[in-house]
């Protein structure tokens, strides 16, 4: 019968659902894959992606918030939002490569 050590599938799950990394050239800010958050982060992460889908919706502001909530810390939002500065470009490529990162781990029906 297979044995696994909890660390063998601590290693597994990070290598299936790690993070985004974003060079600062200073600092390396990781965004966490929504499967590793807290739920209350998860669970506000589902709304403001939601809110990024209606209409008129200010969409700097929901992906500032979206990319501060997956964050790793406080500080390392803060370092990142102050690194991008108010370009939306720059935002919207940033939450794309983090969507891209994370599908196939959110999309999994085993993760549960």
């Amino acid at each position: 019968m297979p044995s696994f050590s909890l660390d063998d599938i601590r290693c597994a799950a990070e290598a299936k659902y790690g993070s985004t990394d974003i060079d600062l050239g200073s600092r390396i800010v990781k965004l966490l894959n929504p499967l590793r958050l807290p739920k209350t982060r998860r669970l506000a992460l589902v709304a403001v992606q939601e809110k990024l889908n209606t209409e008129g919706a200010d969409q700097e502001a929901l992906l500032s918030e979206a990319l501060t909530l997956v964050a790793e810390s406080s500080p390392a939002a803060k370092a990142l939002m102050s690194a991008v500065g108010d370009d939306l470009a720059v935002l919207v490529e940033i939450f794309a490569r983090y969507s891209e990162g994370t599908q196939a781990g959110e999309a999994s029906p085993s993760a549960g």
